[in-house]
């Protein structure tokens, strides 16, 4: 997979995209707004690109954060978000471990989930969740690739409080442009 050469410089921060992040439910858009923004690929689409085998062991507290029902477990994707269309290259923005409930997800949102590449934000968008950062750290953090400028543990919650998902995002240095 060729990495897409940028035709001009971002001009974005760090702490640009930080706030764009806090101001967004989803990831998703977040990575989507920024990459037409900063002009990271044309066009501007995000991609899941599943990783295979390279699986996060659960953090310990998840049943509870997630509040599962008994003998329910959480469903877990991991990808690498990425930015551009395939035949002209692709910058690889985020790495992301993404534990969910999937018994709050219609049948049709886990069949995306499985068999696309579509992402996560994007699959379950109508559910209107929101987004609750619960850390954030600049540079690498536990469980994320070297290369990572911004990792963040994020929950996303239903409209009537119930938690949907655990996230663990690792963003790399395309989004700035390196």
């Amino acid at each position: 997979m060729a990495l897409l050469a940028a035709a001009s410089a971002p001009q974005g921060s760090l702490t640009d995209f930080e706030r764009l992040l806090a101001s967004t439910p989803s990831a998703t858009a977040a990575l989507a707004s920024w990459c037409a923004s900063q002009h990271l690929a044309d066009p501007a689409t995000i991609r899941a690109l599943r990783v295979k085998g390279e699986d996060a062991l659960p953090p310990p507290d998840l049943d509870e954060t997630l509040a599962l029902p008994e003998g329910q477990e959480a469903g877990y994707r991991h990808v690498r978000l990425v930015c551009g269309a395939p035949d002209s290259g692709v910058r690889i923005l985020s790495e992301a471990h993404n534990w969910y409930a999937p018994q709050r997800l219609t049948e049709a949102m886990r069949q995306t989930l499985d068999t696309t590449d579509t992402p996560f934000g994007k699959a379950v968008a109508a559910l209107n969740y929101s987004r609750e950062r619960l850390a954030s750290v600049h540079g690498v953090a536990a469980g994320c690739p070297a290369g990572t400028v911004l990792a963040h543990r994020a929950l996303l919650r239903l409209p009537d409080g119930a938690p949907l998902a655990l996230v663990v995002e690792c963003y790399t240095g395309a989004i700035l442009g390196k």
